[in-house]
C-alpha cells in the first residue's frame, strides 16, 4: 500500500459525481446521455479553420504567459461592447486553459490558510474542492427553490464572518440555470461591499442567456475593484475541447494569478487562441443561431418535465432543467441510478452539487430534439411504471 505517500487533501476529496454516472453510461448500450454539460454543436468551421491555418504557418511555440496579446485585446473588446466592463488587455486579462483553471488561479491568489469562501449551493462542483486544495474552507450557502435558486443577501449574511474573504457566483448558473438580474446583482453588492469581500464572478455561461440583457457583476457601481470576472470559449462557442478560458481582474489581482499561472502552466494552447482570436472577430453569428436552439429546446424540455409530472422552474440561461424529484419518495441519487438501469437515461443527482441539490435531478438539454422527446419519453414510463407520480 502506498496511501501514506497521498496527502490528507487528497485523499479527503471525493470523485466528481457527475463523471461517475457519465463513466457508467458508456459503458451501456442505447443511452441517452443528458448527464454532461457540453453543446452538442460541433465548434464552428471558421474557428477550426484559423487554429489549423496557425499550424500550417509553423506557429507552434509558447505564446507570453498571459496568452497571445491580439486575443486579450480581442477579449478587452468584447468584454465592452457586451457587457460595458473595460479591462486593459496589457495587465488586466489572463488566457487559461479553461474557465477551470481561471478559478483555481482566483482562488490560489486570494486565500490564505484558514480564509473563508461562501459557496452558493447548488452548485457546479469544482468550487469547493478547490478552495480545499488552497487551505482555504468553503462556507456553503444553501438557495432555495421558491426563489428559483436565486441567492438572497440575507443568505450570505448569515453565513459571513470575520475570516470570510470571497464568495463565488455563478450566473447563469450550473445547474439550475438560474440567472441573477440586474437589481438582485445590486443588492448582493451592497453586501458585498458592506463586508469587503471579494467576488469571484463565473461567467461562463453569459452567452447562453435567454431572458434579457445579462449583466456582468463587475459593471454593477463599486464591483469592479472587487470583481475577479471568469469565462472562456467552452460553452457559449462549443470550444469544451480546446480548454481555452479568461480571467479578467483589477491589475494588483491579475498580476497574483499570472505569477501562478506562469510557475503551473506556463501558457494556454497557442492553436487553440487563434482559433479563440477567430472566435470574437467572427463567429457571434453562429454563438447567436446556437443560443436560439437552446432557447427553443429549453422551452421543449421544461414544458415536457412538467407535463409528465416533475415541476421545474424556467432556467434563465445556461443548458440545464433542475426539476425535483421529491414527489417520488426516492433520493436524487436513487432516482438516477434507476433511471439509467431501467430506462437508460443518464441525468446527475441534484445532491452531487451540495446539501440544497437533494430531492432534484440536472438534465442538460444541449441535446437534439429527437434526443430530448425520447428522454421524456422514457422519463414518463419510469415514473408511470414505478407509480411515482
Amino acid at each position: 500500500m502506498t496511501t501514506h505517500y497521498l496527502s490528507k487533501k487528497v485523499q479527503e476529496l471525493k470523485p466528481s459525481g457527475i463523471r461517475r454516472f457519465f463513466d457508467l453510461a458508456v459503458t451501456m448500450e442505447g443511452v441517452i446521455s443528458l448527464g454532461v454539460g457540453e453543446p452538442d454543436f460541433v465548434t464552428p468551421w471558421s474557428i477550426r479553420e484559423a487554429s489549423i491555418a496557425s499550424i500550417e504557418a509553423g506557429i507552434t511555440s509558447y505564446t507570453g504567459n498571459a496568452g497571445l496579446l491580439e486575443l486579450r485585446q480581442e477579449i478587452s473588446a468584447y468584454l465592452h461592447k457586451s457587457f460595458g466592463v473595460e479591462y486593459s488587455p496589457n495587465n488586466e486579462i489572463i488566457v487559461t486553459v479553461g474557465g477551470s483553471q481561471a478559478i483555481d488561479l482566483a482562488i490560489r491568489a486570494l486565500i490564505d490558510p484558514g480564509d473563508e469562501v461562501i459557496i452558493v449551493e447548488p452548485t457546479f462542483v469544482a468550487y469547493s474542492p478547490i478552495v480545499s486544495l488552497a487551505g482555504g474552507i468553503p462556507v456553503p450557502v444553501n438557495t432555495k427553490a421558491e426563489n428559483e435558486f436565486k441567492l438572497q443577501p440575507e443568505e450570505i449574511e448569515n453565513v459571513v464572518t470575520d475570516r470570510t474573504k470571497a464568495i463565488i457566483i455563478c450566473s447563469p448558473n450550473n445547474p439550475t440555470g438560474t440567472m441573477l438580474k440586474k437589481e438582485e446583482l445590486e443588492a448582493i453588492a451592497k453586501i458585498v461591499e458592506e463586508h469587503d469581500l471579494v467576488v469571484i464572478s463565473d461567467e461562463i455561461y453569459a452567452e447562453l442567456s435567454y431572458e434579457g440583457k445579462y449583466t456582468s457583476f463587475s459593471s454593477i457601481p463599486g464591483m469592479f475593484e472587487r470583481t475577479i470576472l471568469v469565462s472562456g470559449f467552452s460553452k457559449g462557442f462549443a470550444m469544451t475541447g480546446w480548454r481555452l478560458g479568461y480571467s479578467a481582474a483589477p491589475r494588483e489581482i491579475s498580476e497574483a494569478m499570472l505569477k501562478i499561472h506562469q510557475y503551473t502552466m506556463m501558457c494556454a494552447s497557442t492553436m487553440a487562441q487563434y482559433g479563440a482570436i477567430e472566435a470574437l472577430r467572427n463567429g457571434l453569428p453562429e454563438v447567436e443561431y446556437m443560443r436560439k436552439s437552446y432557447r427553443q429546446r429549453r422551452n421543449f424540455f421544461v414544458s415536457s418535465l412538467q407535463e409528465i409530472g416533475l415541476t421545474c422552474h424556467t432556467p434563465g440561461g445556461a443548458f440545464y432543467a433542475f426539476p425535483s424529484i421529491k414527489q417520488t419518495g426516492l433520493s436524487s441519487e436513487e432516482f438516477a441510478h434507476r433511471l439509467l438501469m431501467e430506462e437508460k437515461v443518464a441525468v446527475v443527482p441534484g445532491n452531487v452539487f451540495g446539501e440544497s441539490g437533494e430531492g432534484y435531478i440536472r438534465c442538460s438539454y444541449a441535446s437534439s430534439l429527437e434526443q430530448l422527446q425520447e428522454a421524456v419519453k422514457r422519463m414518463g414510463q419510469f415514473l408511470k411504471n414505478n407509480n411515482l407520480v
